[in-house]
């Protein structure tokens, strides 16, 4: 006589097993529950040309892996695009300029930059495009100079002092090209890190989202803002003397000042932090010295005073205060004590990015934790 087994034996055994994976599956759902719980949700808003972008590839430089060799070869083609941009803004600027200005002498290429005009019918000829736009590039006496009239990107003069490297044959991008590359951004793109890097004890984990800035994309914003963390609200402070892309009528700061009302108006952000970037503070610190701000209507209000360094601060103080004001007058009073700080950013610097990005971990920590 062999040993039996009955039906009932049969199913008790098939439901244990059955029972164990569902307890499995249930385990590792609330495992990765638990882990979602811990990743801090950040919100990467701001109009077009602010300087998001750029943010977004330190991040992926800083806290992750960076860019592979496919990755940085892929900006290949953006990059000649920035630089074919730029040479027909000017090329077109100057035509235009040189017919209602006086002095159209201003619009011709200086004797000083003839030697560059090879590297650029170099590039051009390889592109296969026209190379008579070579010979208005951004070196004419007068044009450049003209650049916030022009919608001349800020990536101009990086990538027309490289011309020559830019224009080698077997030419590969630096992550120093990448992060200056200027590319739209279109939809949504997220990235998750540490500060801290998540391989060490302790270290918080964010997922950033960065999406569109120019008008047409900000339908897409809504769909993100629940559950939302932080928001981090880039403000480019040089472009107060610019106009947007979309509306050549509109000044970009007042767009600015505009579009960060609305986002701290919104109910869903009632006690989400905010941290803003005062960005591109390497410009505005070179052209405060030669345009002032009130060319801006918002800071129509601004009294100068020394020229130099001084200077420099004094008109970055009262910016900053400006958008100070702008916070608590449009924050509720039940909205005051939500976390609010100001961050001078400049997005190309690698080492002012990484300690600002540790400073908003720590003021995040803080604030989780009560103190």
């Amino acid at each position: 006589m062999g040993s039996s087994c009955s039906r009932s034996d049969l199913l008790s055994e098939s439901e244990t097993t059955e029972n164990a994976k569902s307890a499995d599956i249930d385990r590792r759902i609330l495992q990765e529950t638990k882990a979602e719980q811990h990743i801090h949700k950040l919100l990467l808003l701001g109009a077009g040309e602010s300087g998001k972008s750029t943010i977004f590839k330190q991040i992926k430089l800083l806290f992750q892996t960076g860019f592979d060799e496919t990755e940085l070869k892929s900006y290949i083609s953006v990059i000649h695009a920035n630089v074919y941009q730029t040479i027909k803004i000017l090329h077109d600027g100057a035509k235009e300029l040189s017919q209602v200005e006086s002095d159209s002498s201003k619009y011709v290429i200086s004797p000083d930059n003839q030697a560059m005009i090879e590297p650029v019918r170099t590039l051009f000829a390889m592109l296969g495009f026209n190379s008579g736009l070579c010979f208005a590039w951004s070196f004419y006496n007068g044009t450049f100079s003209r650049g916030s009239i022009l919608q001349l990107p800020d990536c101009a003069e990086y990538f027309m002092e490289n011309l020559d490297r830019l224009a080698e044959a077997d030419y590969a991008p630096t992550k120093e090209d990448v992060l200056h590359a200027r590319v739209r951004t279109n939809g949504v793109v997220q990235i998750q890190f540490s500060p801290v890097g998540e391989s060490k004890r302790g270290g918080e984990v964010y997922r950033l989202y960065d999406v569109g800035g120019q008008r047409n994309e900000r339908r897409k914003w809504i769909h993100l803002f629940e559950g939302v963390n932080a928001v981090i609200f880039c403000a480019a402070i040089s472009e107060y003397d610019q106009m947007l892309f979309e509306d050549e009528t509109k000044n970009r700061m007042m767009e600015t000042k505009e579009l960060f009302d609305w986002v701290l108006k919104q109910r869903c952000f009632e006690k989400t932090s905010f941290m803003l970037f005062l960005n591109k503070f390497d410009i505005f610190e070179r052209k405060i010295q030669k345009v002032p701000l009130t060319v801006c209507e918002w800071f129509k209000d601004y009294k100068p005073i020394a020229p130099g360094k001084q200077e420099v601060e004094h008109a970055y103080e009262f910016v900053k205060k400006k958008f100070e004001e702008l916070y608590f007058q449009s924050s509720k009073p039940d909205r005051v004590d939500r976390v609010f700080k100001i961050y001078r950013t400049t997005a190309l610097d690698q080492k002012l990015v990484k300690k600002t990005f540790k400073l908003i971990d720590e003021s995040m920590r803080r604030s989780r934790e009560g103190t």
